[in-house]
């Protein structure tokens, strides 16, 4: 039997000639041709009588009793099986067409295999029967061998994103779903199955997430029957997704990756994928926003002192957040009245805009174009265009414009384009602060909000754009295609960022997260922290500010300079290197870093997040270098807090020069950080 074979930097997918999947993994090099053959399993008894092989939709029809990855009816009539029509392969692409016996449904799934090992697959269904057909569940699924026992996703709240949690595949189904009409803080993000007990940089996992910006499920499923699946798709209310006759749905991508080095290699496809299709035109500006200094006082004079700040410690992007607009004086009011407050600001942004580009800066600004306050000038000029019944509860005191209807599109998008043809805005904050919970609207508004973005996009192709939704609550890469920037959290708290960053990064290149230097007393959770620690979780990431740094000390402000000029210096590495976490016995002590694409250099953290469980915590360990070349390692920066009577002497002397494979396997003697301190090192591959 023939078979459709697409391998990529040491990935594979095997499916045969009806489209089921054969294999998905690590790279199988050239196959015979009875490879097909070889696969077919066992019939057991009790059984159907011929060997199962599941398509890419499964269903009840060729004997799979789990979950059914196509769902929908006909006036009732549920949709039964789907037969393969045609499996075609050009390059590194395959096509599959299956329809249903009565031929009124027809399917095409698309998948490709990118150079990086990045599998994307879709489907699209046609109604081609007659009358309505609704469809109740379009999934991608695909197979996972027995040895992926393990997984571990994602949950969380509010400025405590992206929370890891692990559960062993037993037998049914482990099912996630979001109801948010965004991902949520508690979504799954990235689901793994892999082999018990695999780390960042060992086992084998297979990894799957769905780039998408509204409800979803992502699951995985363990029969008795059959073998083990993963599984994406959009969650769709009753009765949201009903095709006419010639009607056709298409699913969102599913993003599905294999790693045979832990989940430190499910970033090594992933960054590389990403930066190929989205990265930044321009180097990462050091940013300031506004939001944790000013709030919502706009004083004239306070901003422009925060300006002229701002340029002397290096800062290369100011951002005007939350409050510039008509009315708006707290979170109750105001929203989608999208002009210039005259009061506040009698000559319109034009003087502030001014002073920030004499001092050298480029100019943002916050919006929230999705939403609308109750209490508005727009709320009450056209309340049919606000989502959900007038008793419905607010969020935020704000509620959802619908921007599917084609009023409420044309006014938001008109006025985001008077504001930029106006003024010289860079940049956009874009935020979205509250869950949708009308139900059966999240896919239309998903979809209008990518075409609202798509067509500013186009109109000011220079402008770049940050996805924030109360923090860190619309992660995607469905966003991603659109945005430039994410803003990873609320909580500017380097205790809980170091976490946060690290899990967010195993999908998302650090260039796209935002990550801000806070006052030393944290606004969400009241914590004080060092300078110098909350300046080293900064910096792994696309850098920023969000501080009344005019209040700061000059020392302290001497110390933000020389950390923006770091950054500076170390951006071209951080921003492009491959990243990377040791699996560190004490989780006292994180150790993450940053290795160029050569191997010739690399920029490291330890990071105590707490008290260490023994006196000498483990060596410190430096992952992925080239173990054949020598590295010069130096401390980076200020020196942090320690508990030493006397630091390890290859610290004390200023540098250390070791093979690679030395500081890889060995490692060195670490400094004794207090809890709550951070150590940066470069590293530099010797001549």
């Amino acid at each position: 039997m023939t078979v459709h074979h697409l391998r990529a930097a040491g990935a594979g997918l095997v499916l045969d000639a009806r489209g089921a999947v054969l294999h998905w993994g690590p790279d199988l090099g050239e196959l015979p041709d009875g490879f097909a053959a070889s696969r077919t399993p066992a019939v057991p008894p009790s059984s159907l009588d011929v060997p199962l092989r599941l398509s890419l939709l499964p269903t009840l029809g060729e004997g799979w009793s789990g979950r059914p990855a196509l769902a929908g009816h006909r006036d009732g009539t549920p949709v039964a099986a789907l037969r393969t029509a045609e499996v075609r392969a050009v390059d590194d692409t395959i096509s599959v067409r299956s329809q249903s016996p009565d031929g009124g449904l027809h399917v095409t799934t698309e998948i490709e295999l990118s150079p990086q090992g990045v599998l994307r697959i879709r489907h699209a269904v046609t109604n081609h029967g007659p009358g309505v057909f609704e469809l109740t569940a379009l999934d991608v699924v695909l197979p996972i061998p027995a040895e992926a026992g393990e997984l571990l996703d994602f949950t969380g709240l509010w400025a405590h994103e992206r929370r890891p949690q692990r559960s062993a595949l037993r037998h049914g189904v482990w099912s996630r779903e979001s109801r948010h009409g965004r991902p949520g803080h508690d979504d799954a993000f990235l689901l793994m199955a892999g082999e018990p007990g695999f780390s960042f940089r060992a086992g084998r996992v297979w990894a799957l997430h769905l780039a998408w910006s509204g409800d979803k499920r992502i699951w995985a499923e363990r029969s008795a029957l059959g073998p083990a699946l993963i599984g994406a798709g959009e969650l769709f209310a009753p009765g949201e997704i009903r095709l006419a006759p010639g009607g056709t749905y298409r699913t969102p991508w599913a993003v599905a990756v294999f790693s045979g080095t832990g989940i430190d290699g499910l970033s090594d496809r992933l960054h590389p994928w990403i930066r190929a299709r989205r990265g930044p035109s321009r180097p990462r500006p050091v940013v300031l926003n506004t939001w944790e200094a000013v709030y919502f006082d706009h004083d004239a004079a306070v901003l422009s002192r925060l300006v002229d700040v701002a340029a002397e410690v290096g800062v290369e992007r100011f951002v005007l957040d939350d409050g510039w607009f008509t009315g708006r004086r707290d979170d109750r009011r105001a929203l989608g009245d999208w002009s210039v407050d005259p009061q506040v600001w009698p000559d319109g942004l034009h003087p502030l805009i001014a002073r920030v580009h004499a001092a050298g800066m480029d100019f943002g600004l916050w919006v929230e174009p999705e939403m609308v306050s109750p209490d508005s000038a727009l709320a009450r000029a056209h309340p049919s265009w606000i989502l959900g019944a007038p008793s419905a509860p607010t969020w935020r005191h704000q509620r959802v414009l619908n921007l599917a209807d084609p009023g409420a599109f044309g006014h938001v998008l008109g006025r985001l384009t008077d504001l930029l043809t106006e003024y010289p805005i860079a940049f956009l904050k874009w935020d979205h602060n509250r869950d949708l919970l009308e139900a059966g609207a999240a896919h239309r508004q998903t979809a209008a909000v990518y075409r609202l973005l798509a067509a500013l996009r186009a109109a000011f192709p220079d402008l770049e754009i940050e996805s924030c939704a109360s923090g860190g609550a619309r992660i995607d890469l469905g966003m991603c295609e659109h945005v430039d920037r994410f803003w990873t959290s609320d909580t500017n708290d380097p205790l809980d960022r170091q976490h946060i960053q690290r899990w967010t990064g195993v999908l998302i290149p650090p260039e796209f997260l935002g990550g801000h230097l806070g006052a030393g007393t944290a606004h969400v959770t009241g914590r004080t922290s060092a300078l110098g620690f909350r300046l080293a979780t900064a910096l792994f990431g696309h850098a920023g500010i969000e501080w009344d740094v005019s209040r700061a000390s000059a020392g302290d402000r001497a110390r933000i300079a020389a950390w923006t000029a770091k950054y500076k210096r170390l951006r071209a590495l951080l921003h492009s290197g491959v990243v990377v976490r040791a699996d560190s016995p004490d989780p006292a002590h994180l150790v993450h870093g940053v290795v160029a694409q050569d191997r010739s250099a690399a920029v490291f953290a330890l990071v105590a997040v707490g008290s260490p469980a023994a006196a000498l915590p483990p060596p410190l360990r430096f992952p992925g270098l080239d173990e054949a070349r020598d590295y010069e390692v130096r401390p980076l920066g200020h020196p942090p807090r320690t508990v030493q009577d006397a630091p390890p002497p290859w610290l004390a002397a200023g540098a250390v020069t070791l093979p690679g494979r030395v500081l890889t396997e060995v490692g060195l003697p670490p400094p004794l950080l207090a809890p709550e301190q951070a150590a940066l090192f470069t590293l530099t591959a010797r001549p």
